[in-house]
């Protein structure tokens, strides 16, 4: 299969964002360039380890305090999901003071698979290129729409459906 590389060096936009209600949503990363729109999907908690990594490199880089502001607007349409994530990376950019996100489909083995970028073969990847403000409001972003999901039961912590749950600490009982 050929590679497909879809690589976004200081977009117009990147973001998670999420379709569906909370419970039965489907979670992506979206980035636009100009008339380019590529969205790849993935698990709720690829966006949350993303986020709290991406919080971690900007400290330990010890990036500049930009504030950054985060994107509220909803995803843009249409979302064609162009593949499903299996591997991210993250790296820093020292030179252009950046952050590299890259995110590839799954492989053979789960692991991420570094390959240049002249690479016929291989997972296909989408790469993102964003300064430390962008990195900044992504996490916030990313920050609101995991806490915009489900409240958590108070007794057992598990997400509350709104029909209820049995509670596994409230002696089965739904609650």
């Amino acid at each position: 299969m050929t590679r497909r590389l879809f690589i976004f060096d200081d977009p117009d936009r990147f973001v998670a964002g999420t379709i569906g209600e909370p419970g039965d949503r489907a979670f992506y990363l979206q980035a636009r360039k100009g008339g380019a729109l590529v969205s790849v999907g993935l698990e709720k908690v690829q966006v949350a380890a993303l986020a709290a990594r991406l919080d971690d490199l900007l400290e330990a880089v010890e990036a500049t305090d930009e504030p950054g502001s985060p994107d509220d607007h909803g995803l843009e349409e249409p979302v064609v999901e162009l593949f499903r994530v299996g591997a991210m990376a993250l790296a820093w950019d020292a030179a252009t003071e950046a952050v590299v996100i890259e995110a590839q489909t799954p492989t053979d083995d789960g692991e991420y698979a570094e390959l240049p970028d002249d690479a016929d073969e291989g997972p296909d990847l989408l790469r993102v290129r964003i300064g430390v403000a962008d990195a900044r409001g992504f996490v916030q972003r990313a920050e609101a729409l995991l806490g915009a999901g489900r409240p958590a039961c108070p007794f057992c912590g598990q997400p509350l459906d709104p029909q209820g749950h049995f509670c596994t600490r409230g002696n089965g009982q739904l609650n």
